[in-house]
């Protein structure tokens, strides 16, 4: 496994708080904490932009996304609204997460609380070339949305 060495600060707010952490010696994202003061209750559809208490600086050539934490999304609907999000290698502002409650009951985000998943990931920026056609020598032959779906012989 590739490790990276990644620069990160605390906050002052988020300074009692853990470094993001892994679930597991294997696991591909960090958990990240709710920087806080007070808990915040998100009722149901309702939306907020949650601090971390941490700031990072990226190498180029990475990228972070954030994503839901998977306990949270399937028992309460509690999700990251733009997941994933993309964090920039030339942002150096707090690392935030924008939560939703997609669920039916309301929701309290306590201070501490792990609210999301970091992955950090290795990305390209590409040269586009236009052209005039795309060549549709492919199994799908310019077949459309759905067309890879399961087909059943009778």
């Amino acid at each position: 496994m590739k490790k990276l060495n990644l620069q990160i600060t605390k906050l002052s707010h988020g300074r009692d708080l853990p470094l993001p952490q892994y679930g597991t010696e294997e696991s591909v994202g960090a958990d990240l904490h709710a920087a806080i003061e007070e808990p915040i209750t998100l009722q149901p559809g309702e939306r907020a932009l949650i601090p971390t208490g941490i700031k990072l600086a990226l190498e180029l050539g990475y990228e972070v996304q954030l994503r839901p934490r998977s306990g949270l999304a399937l028992k309460h609907g509690l999700t990251v609204l733009n997941t994933p999000a993309t964090i920039d290698p030339d942002y150096r502002g707090e690392i935030k997460v924008i939560l939703i409650n997609l669920g039916q009951e309301e929701f309290t985000v306590e201070r501490g609380m792990r609210i999301a998943q970091m992955v950090v990931a290795p990305f390209v920026q590409v040269d586009w070339c236009q052209v005039e056609d795309l060549s549709d020598n492919t199994n799908r032959r310019g077949n459309g949305f759905g067309s890879t779906g399961i087909h059943v012989s009778k």
